[in-house]
């Protein structure tokens, strides 16, 4: 019996046998979620509560900010940048594009 000739594979079939195997679907984003650091809210001191004033009494809406707030569900501190589409003192509440945050959880304001 004659050995028959070997097909050509194609390329992208060739390059399927080198993918990254998970052996465990979700694995890595439940690690990364088990090693997030959970941080108590940081107590402000008057000093940073009348610069946070300051810098919220200087937003408009469709201006851009950076503001870094008090994450309450997970327990972090996120930073969001974008343009600002809500200002509203009677709810108090600040919305950077379609992030919501409530005046107290707000660490920083960058303009």
């Amino acid at each position: 019996m004659a050995n028959k000739p070997r097909l050509k594979m194609d390329i992208a079939d060739r390059a399927k046998q080198f993918l990254p195997f998970a052996a465990v679907k979700g694995l890595p984003e439940a690690m990364a979620a088990y090693e997030r650091v959970k941080v108590p809210k940081i107590e402000l001191s008057p000093e940073q509560e009348d610069y946070l004033d300051e810098q919220l009494h200087q937003l408009e809406r469709g201006k851009m900010a950076t503001v870094v707030y008090y994450h309450k569900k997970d327990k972090e501190y996120l930073k969001v940048t974008g343009m600002v589409a809500r200002l509203d003192e009677t709810a108090r509440v600040l919305q950077i594009v379609d992030t919501k945050i409530d005046f107290e959880d707000i660490y920083d304001i960058q303009l």
